[in-house]
């Protein structure tokens, strides 16, 4: 008799979820859909689609399951870039909020603080959820379920890239890990870095930021924008491979274009952790029409935001590729589980 074995921490592997999402889900999956469903479950579609008939409501869930500590805020701004990549506005949130036995009541204080300041800076209303201590969760979960808008014509997603388009990546990689290990593991970072070091880790959160609200939208006012994709776990390379997934074509990276920001180095060479791998919620994907490119980086620059152009969208027959400056072309290194899980599994069980 054969057993199956134990799946690894952290996201489904593609290859199980695009079994069951097309058993299970969808319209050739057995699952009831209407007409209004525009954009249903698909590997690298992040967020629904459902035309409303003037306008376009865009809905999202995501869990926070890496931090503790600001998980209100986080749990609203990870939510929030997806709705965003698609060209939409975040307006409605819902929250479902797990806490170990042993919560205090200043700690359940301390995420609702969190999850109506976020509310506020985005302007969301924080319009229901439901809140238990429970022996399921060792530590806290918080599991966000976020309502937007789009308007008609303007819907993007990562199935939207074409052969040709441009890849740019705003700010760098890989912000929300640096931001994560220096909140999860600030223990063991005090011995090994100085505390101006660790005081630039935290801020990562805010500074270069794991929102890319602003990123978007001015990508998508300089136009010429075919699809959006953020890369969350699993880094810039899960995310290069949903892209290419979705929209069915090849993407072609030049290594030396990647900006890696230099604290996510730092961390991830002590660490052994390679920076393509790990979670980068705060960079974007942008595929848009090369004949935009100077136009949009212009703009991004011009508020604040830096970003560089990666490669270029090629035909699907010539699969993800990285190119090293005087190298041949090789497949983009690919990783089962995210970098910064594997840490903490291998460091939870004492490896």
């Amino acid at each position: 008799m054969t057993t199956s074995r134990a799946l690894p921490v952290g996201k489904l592997p593609a290859t199980l979820l695009r079994t069951l999402l097309a058993k299970y889900a969808g319209r050739r999956g057995g699952a009831r859909f209407d007409r209004s469903v525009v954009v249903g479950p698909g590997i690298g579609l992040d967020a629904a689609a459902i035309d409303l008939g003037k306008r376009y409501l865009i809905a999202k869930t995501d869990p926070i399951t890496f931090v503790a500590d600001d998980i209100g805020a986080y749990v609203l701004t990870i939510n929030a870039n997806d709705l965003a990549s698609m060209g939409a506005t975040p307006r409605w949130f819902l929250c479902t909020v797990l806490l170990p036995p042993g919560t205090r009541k200043s700690q359940v204080t301390r995420v609702f603080s969190q999850l109506a300041g976020a509310c506020r800076s985005l302007h969301v209303s924080l319009c229901g959820g439901h809140t238990e201590i429970t022996s399921a969760v060792a530590r806290p979960v918080v599991v966000g379920c976020l309502l937007g808008e789009c308007p008609k014509g303007r819907l993007f997603t990562a199935a939207g890239a074409r052969v040709g388009d441009t890849i740019l990546l705003t700010k760098g990689i890989p912000i929300e890990a640096v931001s994560v290990l220096a909140r999860e593991r600030a223990k063991d970072l005090r011995r090994r870095y100085s505390p101006q070091f660790l005081a630039r880790c935290r801020r990562y959160v805010s500074k270069p930021g794991i929102s890319v609200l602003r990123d978007a939208k001015v990508a998508v006012k300089a136009g010429g924008v075919h699809a959006m994709h953020d890369p969350t776990e699993g880094g810039l390379s899960a995310a290069l491979y949903e892209v290419a997934e979705a929209s069915r074509v090849g993407v072609r990276i030049e290594e030396q274009a990647i900006t890696v920001l230099p604290e996510g180095a730092r961390l991830c060479a002590d660490f052994g952790l390679n920076p393509l791998g790990a979670i980068a919620s705060g960079a974007l994907i942008i595929c848009a029409d090369p004949r935009y490119e100077s136009d949009i980086l212009r703009r991004l620059a011009r508020g604040g935001i830096p970003a560089a152009s990666i490669g270029t969208v090629v035909p699907a027959r010539a699969g993800v590729r990285m190119v090293t400056r005087g190298q041949k072309p090789r497949p983009l290194p690919h990783f089962p589980v995210d970098e910064i899980a594997r840490l903490f599994a291998e460091t939870d069980d004492g490896g």
